[in-house]
């Protein structure tokens, strides 16, 4: 009879540990389903049982649970019954995880420009030219981009797009998406970010050289950081980028409702400018701290897209706010593969979209720069192959990069851009061996 007595002891006592680590994480969890879900079933039009199949189909988010309300908009997630959220999907703006939803912010839809442009695709929105370049093997892209679908429900592609020389030469779609199907692209949105400074820049109303000027960072040492440290990812700052636990990084995705702030409360560790640390609140910083450049949220909201997104016809991205009205722009841009596409494109043209300058060629020179203490791998907001990370790759490639395997290629020295989605990542994705394969596939000549 002691051993069962002893027996039940230990289970509970097991069940009380699990319970006692993993309690704080539902909160979480529900938020992340609640908001994820919202997104994807109102904007970018999937099914929840699809959603279930797929998307959720990870370690602690399975165990959540969702309701979808078609009439309000509003996605209603639980685990196992505990610690219920609700996101509300606000027709232009996104979805935003809200303590109660019928106190909404008070936040309006930028004015899109969305006036199709008469060019072919990726200049415009006409079919993609039909063109063949000589040195070309049309089959051996095929096969490369067919290998980045092998056994895919391990690797888990969604989508492979391949522009060269401007021109569509390859495409492919894991169904039901499709090329205009917006994909959330996570930390790729970073990217974005800095290429909205980079326009700020090359307009003159700021250097990256300048200091961040806030009051409550005048009497220590973060009145040193500058707008290059923040966006190199060495502010100094403390951060806690950890995904499976309540960090800096869940705490602000899915508690807060101003994230930019919770960045900008971080107290300093070590000088600005020493210490590489990668930080989705970083971005969401630089994302508030842009919004001193424009006279209200509304001027800053239509900025975003006025002056990069619909300039240069991206008009399947949605970049979504948080409750304040600032974009979070660590995780939250959604956009169609084709879309994806033009952004590499832009910055495969350094900068020049149809003779309009988006931003100074310059600014290309600036973000491919490796960051001191990122051992090559890391510029301003943009990932580098500098020190060979895809060792089968040209070194002057650079990258926006995303959760689950999301990435934008540019590789200049062979003039192509090459984007992939998906639901997995390195190691179970081989990112260099589907590259490679590409890139055999097309000869080194700057012949038309």
């Amino acid at each position: 009879m002691k051993k069962v007595y002893w027996s039940i002891a230990l289970l509970i006592l097991g069940l009380s540990a699990l319970w006692f680590t993993q309690y704080p994480k539902l909160e979480m969890i529900s938020g992340y389903y609640a908001k994820y879900t919202a997104t994807s079933v109102f904007y970018a039009g999937h099914t929840l049982p699809y959603l279930v199949e797929n998307d959720h189909q990870a370690p602690l988010i399975e165990w959540a649970s969702a309701e979808v309300d078609k009439g309000k908009k509003q996605v209603s997630a639980e685990v196992y019954g505990l610690q219920h959220r609700t996101a509300v999907y606000l027709d232009g703006i996104g979805a935003i995880l809200v303590q109660d939803p019928d106190q909404l912010p008070d936040l309006k839809a930028a004015r899109r420009s969305k006036t199709p442009i008469p060019l072919p695709y990726p200049q415009g929105h006409l079919e993609p030219k039909d063109t063949v370049f000589q040195e070309v093997n049309y089959a051996g892209v095929t096969d490369a981009i067919d290998g980045a679908f092998a056994q895919n429900d391990v690797q888990k592609t969604r989508s492979v797009l391949v522009l060269y020389k401007g021109h569509l030469i390859g495409e492919k779609y894991a169904s039901p998406i499709g090329p205009d199907t917006p994909i959330l692209g996570w930390s790729m949105t970073k990217s974005v970010l800095a290429t909205w400074y980079g326009i700020l820049s090359d307009r003159g109303k700021l250097s990256v050289s300048d200091p961040l000027d806030l009051t409550e960072w005048q009497h220590d040492e973060r009145s040193k950081i500058k707008i290059d440290d923040l966006l190199r990812m060495s502010s100094g700052l403390a951060w806690e980028e950890d995904y499976g636990k309540l960090s800096d990084v869940t705490r602000m995705l899915f508690q807060s409702d101003d994230m930019g702030q919770a960045a900008l409360d971080q107290k300093s560790i070590a000088p600005a400018g020493t210490l590489w640390n990668y930080s989705s609140g970083t971005t969401n910083a630089l994302a508030k701290y842009m919004r001193r450049y424009f006279d209200d949220v509304h001027q800053y909201a239509q900025f975003g897209y006025d002056e990069l997104i619909d300039a240069i016809g991206m008009y399947s991205m949605l970049i979504e706010p948080d409750v304040s009205g600032t974009f979070v722009a660590s995780s939250y841009g959604w956009a169609s593969t084709r879309d994806w596409g033009r952004f590499g494109q832009l910055y495969l043209q350094k900068g020049n979209w149809n003779g309009r300058r988006i931003f100074a060629p310059e600014w290309v020179d600036y973000i491919t720069t490796p960051t001191l203490d990122a051992d090559g791998a890391y510029g301003a907001h943009f990932w580098l192959n500098k020190s060979g990370t895809l060792p089968d790759v040209p070194r002057d490639m650079y990258s926006a990069n995303g959760h689950d395997g999301q990435y934008v290629y540019i590789i200049p020295s062979r003039d192509l851009v090459v984007v992939r989605t998906g639901l997995a990542e390195a190691p179970v994705f081989d990112a260099n061996g589907f590259l490679k394969a590409l890139l055999s596939a097309i000869s080194p000549t700057t012949t038309p």
